[in-house]
């Protein structure tokens, strides 16, 4: 998106203040991406539900906000830019609010949903009004800035979710942000309501938008429902799958043909923002299931607190924060193929490396992955977008930025279901397979049960504690699999990079999203 032209930029104690204002809303919205994700086991045990129904809290607010995504352009034009954001700002803070005030599990999904919707325009227009705010020789660095904010926040979120959940109490994971929303909006009307972005009414695809939410509603209902309904047995799972299909069919030849449509579909005609598109969505599924999955597995299975867990995650941090500013002021000067393909088989390896992880490792053998993972993630996000929106006439950029964004934090919703589904289901059938070998007399087992017999356990008690030494390596075997999974994956996505065609140096774009 590009600044208004009929704006003079801001100067002195209104340009800091503004920035930080956008840069505050900005880190808020990032960080409830994944401040939850080690939260799943407190939320699910405080209110009865399993952690793999926890992490609908994780999918709603992603699925909410991409749908969410497309309309920022309607709105913006229709409203204006400041209007919107201000809003888009409050009613995050008020969802925010309501969601630690829930009591059920089904009430907290229903203001995540909303929080997330709400949430939708706030990225792309606090862009819009940052880059109002700058000079054109300036905005690189105004843009830099603001990128800087959108790689904090998910690595701050783990670590501070955990702090939050283990020494407060989980619902303060949403109340820490009323006051930052609060101060960011009272200081963007102050410095941008004088500031409005032109309007004009332009009609909206309501037809377009509503099958967009039926499909990609229907289709994230279906992953989270699936396991607990099994799947193609539950009448209720095939009705999601026909809503979905034909959703999804009567979606794509609404907005193909229709004149004003919600999603640019044609953009898809463009080879490189196909493929760019593909691998931003598919990596950043993975990228994004891992989150979820790795504190999950720590905190049930390996007995680490949220803030331990929180910790692990947050080392991605490390590498990232000192390689971003770099990759993005050199990103332009060299084959952005092979910065991504270098990115691609870097997260092959830390994919790899998790894929031997034992119940009996190490804080740093599980830490030391992720610090590895922050050189991926600073040559990941810059790169591809470069691939994506390069080449593109300025007229297509926001249209094009918005569909990718739409594309990547979609595919982070299904990764998330997929990745604890297919986790649950592989530790079950290694459950059955390693249950088969406990039997009376036999050579390993009985020992084991008789000693924790001589220790004071009943029978019932010693098979039950089997049974849970039993489930720990099932789970382990598992969450092994899925990263061995990801780590081929990856070296897959690289073979797509070198069907990309090299793309004219010094070719800048807009890197907003990034998140």
């Amino acid at each position: 998106m590009q600044p208004a032209a009929h704006l003079q930029p801001l100067a002195g104690s209104a340009l800091v203040l503004g920035t930080l204002a956008l840069s505050l809303a900005t880190f808020m919205n990032v960080l409830d991406t994944s401040i939850a994700n080690v939260s799943i086991p407190a939320i699910a045990g405080d209110l009865g539900v399993s952690s793999s129904q926890g992490t609908w809290v994780i999918t709603s607010f992603a699925v909410a906000n991409a749908i969410a995504v497309p309309l920022t352009g309607f709105l913006t034009q229709r409203f204006g830019a400041v209007k919107v954001f201000l809003t888009s700002t409050l009613l995050f803070v008020l969802f925010s609010f309501l969601c630690g005030q829930a009591p059920s599990l089904a009430i907290l999904i229903l203001f995540r949903v909303l929080q997330g919707a709400s949430a939708g325009p706030m990225i792309p227009l606090s862009q819009t009004l940052l880059l109002s705010s700058y000079t054109p020789q300036r905005s690189g660095m105004a843009l830099a800035m603001w990128s800087m904010t959108t790689l904090i926040a998910p690595i701050t979120g783990p670590l501070l979710g955990g702090w939050i959940t283990d020494n407060i109490s989980w619902p303060w994971i949403f109340y820490i942000n009323i006051p930052v929303g609060l101060i960011a909006a009272a200081i963007t009307y102050t410095i941008y309501a004088k500031r409005e972005t032109p309007m004009k009414k332009l009609p909206i695809d309501w037809t377009g938008l509503g099958l967009l939410v039926v499909w990609v509603g229907s289709l994230q209902i279906m992953l989270d429902k699936g396991q607990e309904l099994d799947w193609f047995s539950s009448n209720v799972v095939i009705l999601l799958a026909v809503a979905a299909a034909v959703g999804f069919t009567l979606f794509l030849i609404w907005e193909l043909y229709d004149e004003h449509p919600v999603v640019d579909l044609s953009l898809f005609k463009l080879p490189n923002f196909t493929l760019g598109t593909i691998m931003l969505a598919l990596a950043y599924g993975m990228f994004f299931g891992s989150l979820v999955l790795l504190p999950l597995w720590l905190q049930e299975f390996i007995g680490y607190t949220a803030t331990d867990a929180g910790e692990v995650l947050a080392w991605v941090g490390l590498f990232a924060l000192i390689l971003m500013p770099i990759v993005g002021r050199y990103v332009t000067r060299v084959d952005t193929r092979w910065v991504v393909t270098a990115s691609f088989l870097v997260f092959a390896l830390v994919f790899w490396m998790r894929s031997n992880f034992t119940t009996g490792d190490s804080y740093w053998e599980y830490s030391i992955p992720t610090v590895i993972q922050g050189v991926a993630t600073a040559m990941f996000f810059v790169p591809l977008l470069n691939i994506i929106l390069g080449g593109l006439p300025p007229t297509r950029i926001a249209a094009a930025s918005g569909l990718s964004n739409f594309a990547r934090i979609t595919a982070g919703a299904f990764g998330t279901s997929l990745y604890t589904t297919m986790w649950a289901n592989r530790a079950s059938l290694h459950h059955e397979q390693l249950v088969a070998h406990i039997y009376a007399g036999n050579p390993v087992s009985e020992p084991v049960l008789q000693g924790l017999q001589r220790s004071g356990f009943s029978y019932q008690q010693a098979l039950a504690v089997i049974d849970r030494l039993i489930n720990q390596q099932a789970y382990t075997i598992a969450v092994d699999e899925m990263f061995r999974l990801s780590a081929w994956l990856f070296l897959a996505l690289v073979l797509l990079v070198w069907l990309v065609k090299p793309a004219r140096n010094g070719t800048a774009v807009d890197t907003g999203g990034a998140h």
